[in-house]
């Protein structure tokens, strides 16, 4: 599930003006668009796969510290399009910080010119230790696209490809937290349910084309070539800065080898601790997470939310089966800074990325992956569209998305929505756990002579063995309403641990119309 890029990449790159001298190549007439680099990806395809190489010049970077690597940095001269007072900036990575080198190119409607590496680009503080000459074949591994973001007199970073096919992006005053990547292959396959499964794959966007924006533009646009063992593909991405950054992303991809499991629009985020944690560690702040719950609206307009959770011990898999999807996405919803007391990693201002397809995904279902972790420094959740059929070789498998990068608490527009889960278990009444769901929203807070109703289920494998009792509905300060009852075994004399994990679903009705998403939680009581 995690791949050898740094996960907390920081910043490497800053503000500067890359000149075509600089770049020591001259402009290329062929025209760059989506039909062609879909034209080198099936070549690829009808290739066996070869692994890139070009990394072994930089075995001295190998041993930098994570400190020495930051003292590595992009020269204040040297970002693609600035001097020209364009809407986006492009700044590059050095190669060696990760695992595999990228080929950039830039081009215009009619031209394209490859980007050289150059010494030049880049500035070596007192840390980096001497070094060889570094080819201008090398590649990159990875670049950036900076805009006016937060105010028009700066640009911020918008957006970053760091390595393999991960990507993550920025709205207004958002700070980096999950991340996105092209496909997930295998996924979890591995040793899943105590099986031997296929190895996970991380295939690679192996080289780009970055459009040269014009003066009016809104939108960065940018090509991708993807490989790996059991795909080969083309992407497409157009990237729109704002309050929520909006990245479109259209794909084709073409199998070469079969495989277990294809994940569609994946994801990855960190989940340490929360508010819903009995599983707790010996840290100042209340709670530590990048995203706290997968948001999913299906096709027929059914809102669920599950909270995510780090307690099992082991690796857990939840599976949401549906014949449409109309969006999914791990959500960072609690936007207090008080719920986490940490200024420097700002965990309130990470966002959350909402997927909504905009091509026919067909059935198929919403994986998500939790693995135990006990620091905050891994993403362990992953979240990605598995469809019904997977790919056979030969294939060729088009869809298209649309990435919302976002502050929104409701991006599937449920509005009664789930923001607190709760639990725990009294001294006195040891054979029966607590469960309290809030939920907001504007229908809950109508005046109406009729009552709230909850409605509280155990479903799947185990109901049978749990009861549910104690159902009540309490209305909280900051407008929020709680569902609170109890678990308890079904047979009588019965234990907790008798019961195992149940699948647990809450929500809140008025009369006959369902004012709330569905709160779905897996509880091992």
């Amino acid at each position: 599930m995690s791949h050898p890029v740094l996960r907390n990449f920081t910043s490497l790159a800053i503000l500067g003006t890359l000149t075509a001298a600089a770049l020591g190549q001259t402009w290329e007439r062929e025209e760059i668009g989506f039909e062609s680099v879909q034209s080198r990806a099936r070549d690829l395809a009808n290739k066996p796969y070869a692994a890139p190489g070009g990394d072994s010049m930089l075995a001295w970077m190998n041993d930098l510290t994570y400190d020495q690597r930051r003292d590595i940095r992009f020269n204040p001269n040297q970002a693609l399009w600035s001097t020209e007072k364009l809407p986006f900036h492009a700044m590059f990575l050095h190669p060696g910080l990760s695992r595999e080198p990228v080929t950039l190119n830039e081009f215009t409607s009619s031209h394209q010119q490859k980007i050289r590496f150059s010494e030049a680009f880049f500035s070596y503080g007192p840390l980096i230790p001497k070094h060889g000459d570094l080819p201008a074949d090398g590649g990159f591994s990875g670049f950036r696209i900076h805009a006016p973001l937060n105010r028009p007199d700066f640009y911020d970073e918008l957006v970053v490809f760091p390595g393999a096919s991960y990507w993550r992006a920025l709205g207004k005053n958002q700070r980096y937290g999950l991340s996105s990547r092209g496909i997930a292959v295998n996924t979890g396959t591995e040793g899943a349910d105590g099986t031997d499964g296929p190895k996970e794959e991380f295939p690679g966007f192996r080289e780009f084309w970055l459009r040269k924006p014009q003066e009016n533009d809104t939108q960065a646009v940018f090509y991708a070539l993807l490989d790996g063992p059991s795909y080969s593909g083309a992407y497409q991405f157009k990237v729109a800065p704002g309050n929520t950054t909006i990245v479109d992303v259209k794909a084709v991809l073409f199998a070469r080898a079969a495989v277990q499991r294809l994940g569609i629009a994946p994801m990855s985020s960190m989940f340490w601790f929360g508010e819903n944690s009995r599983r707790r560690f010996d840290d100042f702040r209340p709670e530590v997470h990048d995203s706290d719950g997968l948001s999913i609206r299906t096709g027929s307009g059914e809102r669920l939310w599950r909270p995510i959770s780090n307690e099992a011990g082991k690796q857990e898999f939840t599976f949401f089966d549906m014949e449409k999807c109309d969006g999914f996405g791990l959500l960072q919803r609690d936007r207090r800074f008080s719920a986490y007391e940490d200024a420097e990693a700002a965990y309130h201002l990470r966002p959350s990325l909402w997927i909504e397809p905009t091509s026919d995904w067909g059935p198929g279902r919403v994986m998500l992956m939790e693995n135990p972790t006990t620091t905050e420094f891994a993403d362990n959740t992953v979240a990605m569209w598995e469809p019904a059929r997977i790919p056979q070789p030969g294939d060729r498998v088009e869809f298209s998305y649309r990435q919302h990068w976002t502050m929104d608490e409701d991006p599937s527009q449920a509005d009664g929505r789930v923001v607190a889960t709760r639990t725990g278990v009294h001294e006195w009444q040891a054979e029966q756990r607590t469960m309290a769901v809030e939920f907001v929203g504007n229908a809950l807070n109508q005046q109406s002579d009729i009552p709230l109703t909850p409605l509280v289920q155990a479903v799947g494998a185990g109901a049978d063995r749990v009861k549910i009792q104690g159902v009540t509905v309490q209305a909280m300060p900051e407008g929020r309403c709680r569902v609170a009852f109890q678990i308890a075994p079904a047979a009588e004399g019965g234990k907790l641990a008798d019961i195992g994990p149940v699948e647990l679903r809450c929500c809140l009705k008025r009369g006959e119309n369902f004012l709330t998403e569905t709160w779905v939680q897996r509880v091992t009581p």
